[in-house]
């Protein structure tokens, strides 16, 4: 978080692109990885995470990585009493799902298409 925080999301974001490349990639998130007051249903709370909004952006600017697969891990619901961590957990696992069905209908339409020719 202290990176995001000096060199801010997009910067983030645009070196593991770089070090990505077309490589397929995993995506694996700890929560833990959210300040405490992002995030503080985990079994593990580290105080000076990201925020939610960071994490989500970090994950948006991936967009274009060949995204192939991903979890999600660290969400204790016993610990969670607002149900601020489920949130912040959900909008993750959604953009997550979102980058990966617009891959598969962007493979899809490309495959059309060159099937057409």
């Amino acid at each position: 978080s202290a990176d995001v925080m000096r060199r801010g999301v997009d910067e983030i974001a645009d070196q593991l692109r770089q070090r990505i490349g077309d490589r397929p990639l995993y995506i694996s998130i700890d929560i833990d990885v959210l300040d405490p007051a992002h995030a503080p249903g985990t079994g593990t709370p580290e105080a000076g995470g990201l925020t939610s909004r960071e994490l989500l952006e970090i994950l948006r600017g991936l967009s274009s990585c060949h995204l192939v697969s991903a979890d999600l891990v660290e969400v204790a619901p016993a610990y969670d009493h607002a149900e601020i961590t489920s949130v912040a957990a959900s909008h993750a696992a959604y953009e997550l799902t979102t980058i990966m069905s617009r891959q598969i209908a962007a493979e899809k339409e490309a495959k059309e298409a060159e099937d057409a020719k």
